[in-house]
């Protein structure tokens, strides 16, 4: 807003302002405020296209000025040619200081952005997301230690379980993700045989591609590649569910009945998750040592018969129990992580896609990252 200086009690000082040329000297008169802005402007902006020399002002007759009109007044001869004529001017000290002001103001040396050291930009960049990612591992903490407290709080209480919504995300995570983890792990075991015999060839070996396809899809691609799809498919929908929920404040209505959001919406898909993942892992060893063994048949001459026979003599047990052993794992962090990022929508159908793929994200991040920590403690332990 404008800050107005004079006084407006009587009619003559509300006129509209007005500038009058006489030779070197200007008269400035009436109001020079914001409301007769777009009138005194076209004047000003004549009297510069005029090209007269002003020499000297007279505001002897000017009733009102606002900032709006003391900008106009300092443009008309150059601000430092306004402070000048103010220095002598006949006029209330309240005008005179708002002139004054103005005038200094735009007379200021112009603005000029701070150089950015390259090297400083970088380290701040790189504090912004260290801070970032702790904030959101503190988080993530925090989200979990209030599952496992509400999971142990209604485990001895069967009256609070919730079966209908646990069997019906059951259904959705584990059935319905059946087929497209079958077919994936089944593809992906066909491409490690074609690759396990076309190296293996080289050296006489191809009756180790048995071998290589049965350790990988035990130890790691059967359970990495079931978490990865539910990562995709299932994290993502369990965020999407809640985040519309928040923004349809559908989770302020469960807490005004009294009830616990995270007992009624993220207990009962962690556990659905963690019994899905195991089996969706299973399926996919099976379909993967099922698309390697169709390899061996249809291109190395090595039948069904003879895969099974040297997956039994030279697979232990224990590559199996190291796989499925991290299922649930992954599963509990993936629907965690699902559910945490649909808590933080902030209100926005932007908010829900945004919180949806950083779930995805950070969820196959993790399982990847674990899976990692977890052959290197393996390979150490000689498991």
């Amino acid at each position: 807003m404008a800050t107005d200086s004079g006084y407006s009690t009587t009619a003559h000082r509300d006129t509209p302002g007005n500038l009058d040329c006489n030779g070197d000297t200007l008269t400035l008169s009436g109001s020079w405020t914001l409301s007769h802005y777009s009138v005194l402007n076209r004047r000003v902006t004549e009297v510069q296209a005029s090209g007269a020399t002003i020499n000297n002002i007279q505001f002897d007759e000017l009733s009102r000025v606002d900032t709006a009109g003391a900008a106009l007044i300092a443009r008309l001869t150059g601000p430092e040619q306004a402070l000048r004529f103010l220095q002598n001017a006949n006029l209330p000290d309240e005008q005179r200081e708002l002139l004054i002001t103005v005038a200094e103001a735009m007379a200021g040396a112009p603005w000029q952005p701070a150089r950015k050291n390259a090297l400083l930009d970088f380290l701040a960049d790189v504090g912004e997301k260290v801070t970032a990612i702790a904030r959101l591992l503190w988080m993530l903490a925090g989200f979990i230690g209030q599952t496992l407290a509400t999971l142990f709080y209604i485990l001895p209480r069967p009256k609070r379980w919730r079966i209908t919504p646990f069997v019906a995300a059951v259904h959705d995570t584990g059935l319905n993700a059946l087929p497209i983890v079958a077919l994936l792990t089944f593809l992906v075991g066909a491409v490690v045989a074609f690759l396990g015999a076309t190296v293996l060839e080289d050296f006489g070996a191809t009756i180790y591609t048995v071998n290589l396809v049965a350790f990988s899809f035990l130890r790691e691609f059967g359970v990495l590649l079931a978490a990865i799809l539910l990562a995709g498919r299932t994290a993502s929908s369990f965020t999407a569910h809640i985040g519309a929920m928040k923004v349809n404040e559908e989770l302020d209505a469960i807490r005004t009945l009294g009830l616990n959001p995270v007992e009624l919406l993220v207990v009962p898909r962690v556990l659905a998750m963690m019994v899905s993942l195991p089996v969706l892992t299973f399926i996919g060893m099976i379909s993967g040592m099922v698309g390697g063994a169709a390899v061996c048949a249809l291109v190395l001459d090595i039948p069904p018969s003879q895969f099974m026979a040297i997956v039994e003599r030279d697979i232990a047990l224990k590559h199996f129990l190291v796989g499925i052993g991290k299922a649930p794992v992954f599963a509990f962090l993936i629907a965690v992580i699902g559910c945490l990022e649909g808590f933080k929508v902030a209100g926005s159908a932007q908010s829900v896609g945004e919180h949806t793929t950083s779930s995805v994200v950070q969820s196959i991040f993790m399982v990847i990252l674990l899976d990692s920590i977890a052959a290197l403690f393996f390979m150490e332990m000689g498991w």
